[in-house]
């Protein structure tokens, strides 16, 4: 053996052993106890992974929603279908009377002392009629003009090619975080207000099966409840519905001390006309819970806000008459039940997460979509953190960014703040570092004795 053979090898076996010395130093460091937050499974589906792989359609629904679309022989449905998907994108909250009314005096104070500034002979009664001429146009220009999405049986095709798929895959990902996370819950009846084309009674049955016995459906469109149907029974109105007990309404059930152990609002408080419609809605949706209220809205600052609303509304407001005592409590995504920390950072970015999918084989339809999504899930019974001593579980509100020997996380905390942690082997332990690299946004993820040098404020 060479002189520089046998120095390499030298080497190797100085190189092998200093590794063995560091891996036993690193877990004397870290004792093998804080790897209980694992319970049994392995680093890429620990307990706070709800992720999911690209989602598909159920073959049932997917062969009825494309023999509907293929009888209507529809004329630029690729065309409508992206006009009518970036209208809902674009869609904000009507705006209330009052900041309107404010806007309309501070524009017409403005106005005024322009107009008194010229000095000379003013007709004031001419002038007075000239501003609010102006006041009127600038506020046709600048203010949000709301309007009520009316389906019928041609538009309610056209949502079906544009959403069916997008809406089923924020559904079902919302349904895994219930999941996952309390394996034990079997719901035997479903409330789903605004029910739209049924995709929360086809994700809650690819979860739960024939455990659910009842699923009441409740939408204001009669088309949309027709066509709803259509898509249960194959597109063929003599076969039997694929899921039994789906029962549709135009009304909500009127008692309120009828509860469904899941109540669902997917989309459906952007479509209310006001402020205390969504408040009202919302309480009566919370009052017909048992188990899980789920509110799932589009990934944007509005859909955002509309759900910090309802948060807030069920926290800290108190009924009236109380037909049950069970606090409301947060169940996702928030890891507490503080402000949200989201708004106290400019500029203000949503909390939204993503789901791949893959859409209607139709033209113009790409293999692969992602849906961008925000959601609310509130519960009765208990939060939806993990309970193991001395780990500190935490929403990942960002991808999370892998590089060599360390991971960039950013998270919403237990502590109600926004944190960037850069999570390593050495300082948070092997465990928790393999389960970081396996985790991605929306995840949660266990911070066992956060290193303070690796936690930074998240400002950015």
């Amino acid at each position: 053996m060479s002189a520089r053979s046998y120095g390499a090898c030298v080497l190797c076996r100085r190189t092998s052993v200093m590794n063995t010395v560091f891996r036993r130093m690193s877990a004397a460091a870290h004792p093998r106890s804080q790897a209980d937050f694992l319970k049994g499974k392995k680093h890429r589906n620990h307990p706070g992974v709800t992720n999911l792989k690209t989602l598909t359609l159920p073959e049932e629904l997917q062969t009825a929603a494309q023999s509907i679309i293929q009888r209507a022989e529809m004329t630029r449905l690729p065309e409508r279908t992206r006009t009518l998907t970036n209208f809902l994108w674009s869609r904000k909250r009507p705006v209330e009377d009052v900041p309107l009314r404010k806007k309309a005096l501070s524009l017409e104070k403005q106005l005024w002392e322009k107009a008194l500034e010229k000095r000379g002979d003013i007709d004031e009664q001419m002038l007075e009629e000239r501003i609010r001429k102006k006041v009127l146009t600038e506020l046709k220009k600048t203010t949000y003009h709301w309007t009520p999405m009316k389906y019928d049986e041609e538009l309610g095709v056209v949502y079906m090619a544009a959403r069916l798929a997008g809406g089923y895959a924020a559904v079902r990902r919302a349904i895994n975080e219930i999941k996952k996370s309390n394996p034990a819950f079997a719901p035997q009846s479903l409330l789903d207000f605004g029910s739209g084309l049924g995709t929360v009674a086809w994700a809650s049955h690819s979860c739960w099966g024939d455990t659910l016995k009842e699923m009441v459906c409740v939408d204001s469109s009669a088309p949309m409840n027709i066509l709803a149907e259509r898509l249960l029974k194959g597109d063929n109105e003599r076969a039997e519905a694929h899921i039994k007990h789906v029962y549709f309404r135009q009304f909500l059930p009127l008692s309120p001390k009828v509860q469904f152990d899941l109540v669902f609002a997917a989309f459906t408080l952007s479509e209310l006309p006001s402020a205390k419609e969504r408040e009202e809605a919302v309480v009566t949706l919370w009052r017909k819970t048992n188990a899980y209220l789920v509110l799932v809205e589009n990934g944007t600052k509005e859909g955002h806000q509309m759900l910090m609303e309802a948060r807030d509304t069920l926290l800290q407001k108190q009924e009236k008459v109380v037909h049950d005592s069970r606090p409301a409590l947060v169940f996702a995504p928030c890891s507490h039940d503080l402000m949200c920390p989201k708004f106290t950072h400019e500029p203000v970015i949503p909390c939204n997460f993503q789901q791949a999918y893959k859409p209607l084989p139709l033209s113009g339809h790409n293999d692969h979509r992602t849906e961008k999504f925000s959601y609310l899930i509130m519960t009765r019974t208990e939060p939806a953190q993990p309970k193991t001593e001395g780990v500190d579980w935490a929403r990942l509100i960002a991808p999370v960014q892998r590089r060599a020997r360390h991971v960039h996380c950013r998270m919403c905390c237990s502590d109600g703040q926004l944190q960037h942690v850069v999570v390593t082997a050495r300082k948070h332990s092997r465990d928790m570092y393999r389960c970081a690299r396996s985790s991605d946004w929306g995840d949660q993820l266990p911070l066992v004795n956060k290193a303070e040098d690796d936690v930074q404020s998240d400002s950015e």
